[in-house]
């Protein structure tokens, strides 16, 4: 590209931005009735129109720098996160990005219609070099908000799934000085991480003196997972709480003397009532079967 074209278009994109400050109040009326902002901004009109005109500024800013084809432009960074709320919401309104991007594309048109206006004294090779700025700014602004939209929905699984995954490990007060940790599922490293916190939170504000991994409703382990499972119960002992592993059924125990795991030095049970045993006598509690079967003191 020659110096003389990159001239005429920060040429271009410079009178773009000028309209488009020029006409910010005509524009901005006009965009507040659009979808993209009627639907979001429903304390009041003038609440729109105020976030309109955030985005007008950003796009002239962006114009006047001369960068209309850079989605990181400075400009951009003030409305950010006006976009990520607008995109938010429509969002939870069923629309996809592709979708909300077509409500952003919607805007061009009372932009091109006020430019055409503010430059209907200048040459037409003028005008047409104004519009094709134009056009590229708003095909800008549209990957900014599809950028965004995305980030926001990434972010938005991401905490989800760690919401599933604590609630999917919840620690439980069996007695006093002992908690449980019933695991179902598998337990991947993301897991066996939530896992590990929140035992340890449990051990120091129950002050726990026992703590229960109980594997019964895990299907399979491998050295992956016993190696979770030893990270557990090292942290558990630093703690100062003993760690029992319950619910080794024959064939998890086949399969780790298979596999040649060493889980020497963990304390292991068959069931959780086991487990729950072992650590009553560790706690110096005296117990038997009552008449309804229950744990008595």
């Amino acid at each position: 590209m020659s110096e003389q074209q990159i001239g005429d278009e920060w040429s271009s994109a410079s009178q773009v931005g000028q309209a488009l400050r020029h006409r910010r109040e005509q524009i901005a009326q006009r965009w507040a009735d659009a979808p993209l902002f009627r639907t979001v901004f429903t304390v009041s009109r003038d609440e729109a129109v105020e976030a309109c005109k955030a985005v007008l500024d950003a796009l002239a800013e962006v114009a006047e720098a001369g960068r209309v084809e850079d989605v990181d432009a400075p400009g951009f960074f003030v409305v950010r996160e006006q976009l990520a709320r607008m995109s938010a919401s429509r969002a939870r309104t069923g629309l996809s990005p592709a979708q909300i991007a077509g409500e952003v594309a919607a805007l061009r048109s009372s932009a091109v219609e006020h430019l055409t206006a503010e430059l209907e004294q200048e040459p037409t090779a003028v005008v047409h070099g104004a519009l094709l700025a134009l056009t590229t700014l708003m095909g800008t602004l549209r990957l900014v908000v599809m950028e965004t939209a995305l980030s926001d929905g990434a972010e938005l699984i991401n905490r989800q799934r760690q919401q599933l995954l604590e609630v999917a490990t919840p620690v439980i007060k069996l007695w006093d000085g002992i908690v449980a940790v019933p695991l179902i599922g598998t337990l991947d490293s993301a897991r066996s991480q939530v896992v590990m916190e929140s035992l340890l939170e449990a051990i120091v504000a129950q002050q726990a003196k026992y703590a229960i991994l109980d594997i019964t409703g895990v299907p399979t382990v491998d050295s992956l997972v016993a190696q979770h499972l030893m990270k557990t119960v090292a942290a558990a002992r630093l703690m100062g709480a003993e760690c029992v592993v319950s619910g080794v059924r024959p064939a998890i125990a086949q399969t780790i003397v298979q596999l040649g795991l060493d889980l020497g030095g963990v304390v292991t049970r068959a069931t959780l009532a086991d487990a729950l045993a072992f650590a009553l006598r560790g706690l110096g509690v005296g117990f038997g079967p009552t008449s309804q079967g229950a744990v008595a003191r």
